[in-house]
């Protein structure tokens, strides 16, 4: 398993032997006991729940549950928070699994190849990507956040998924996940498609690669960058899902094609 404060990979213990954090930490304050497996290319989450206790999930992100798990799914937040989850891009349902009778465990994993963390919110609030929140303790609030046209330009959306109050909440990304701790005054700058979360109150702004010009920017293959600044966290995903749909787009045959032409498009399969 992964520790979730060193994110060193350990056996599962009661302590991280690394540096020594709990592992198990007590679901009185909100805190999932959780195992990751499969690495950072196809990895996925085992929740392990005492009799009663729950876990929310992203709708469709289950694996496999326990035969004592309850399932539930429901509009978060009613209208509104269906509304608000519909601008992000989220499904509009989300999944609660609760242990009855007795222990159980819930395996979770996110619907493209990549890395599952935890992070501890301890009071704090995260700003997350949409399509990075896999799952949180029923501690955690779930919002939206509005990011103005900074996240409009960032490729973001309007919005983001905002996390709060005390509990574990699971992210998940395309490609691993790297954390960046920014001290106070530290300036950091992100290619903003590689941006899984960062700390709520943490400043940032969205700008130009190159400091010198658009065209410089748009040379480099970066156009826009998120650049924050500590004290706070920064969570990058090694891989960016547009750059991969941009990469594979060419090699997707013509609508011409596939209507006749001599392409292999979708129509040929129907002749």
């Amino acid at each position: 398993m992964r520790c979730p404060t060193c994110e060193t990979e350990v056996p599962a213990a009661a302590t991280c032997g690394a540096c020594g954090a709990p592992l198990r930490a007590a679901s009185s304050d909100g805190a999932l006991r959780y195992q990751i497996a499969g690495g950072t290319a196809f990895a996925s989450a085992r929740v392990e729940l005492a009799a009663g206790e729950s876990v929310r999930a992203e709708a469709g992100a289950m694996i496999s549950m326990s035969g004592n798990v309850d399932l539930q799914s429901q509009l978060q937040g009613g209208l509104a928070g269906a509304f608000k989850r519909l601008v992000t891009r989220e499904s509009l349902f989300v999944s609660t699994f609760t242990a009855l009778g007795g222990s159980a465990e819930v395996l979770l994993a996110p619907s493209v190849p990549g890395d599952v963390i935890g992070v501890e919110l301890a009071g704090r609030a995260l700003l997350v990507q949409s399509s990075s929140w896999l799952a949180s303790s029923p501690e955690v609030q779930l919002d939206t956040q509005f990011a103005g046209f900074r996240g409009l330009f960032a490729g973001e959306g309007l919005f983001f998924i905002r996390m709060s109050g005390r509990g574990t909440a699971l992210l998940s990304s395309y490609g691993a996940i790297v954390r960046r701790p920014l001290p106070p005054g530290a300036r950091y700058v992100v290619d903003t498609g590689h941006v899984v979360a960062f700390d709520a109150g943490m400043p940032y702004q969205v700008r130009k690669a190159a400091r010198r010009g658009w065209l410089r920017s748009m040379l480099s293959g970066e156009a826009l960058v998120a650049e924050f600044v500590g004290p706070g966290e920064v969570w990058l995903q090694t891989r960016n899902l547009q750059a991969l749909a941009g990469a594979l787009f060419p090699l997707f045959p013509s609508q011409q094609a596939g209507a006749g032409g001599s392409g292999l498009g979708l129509g040929g399969l129907f002749d």
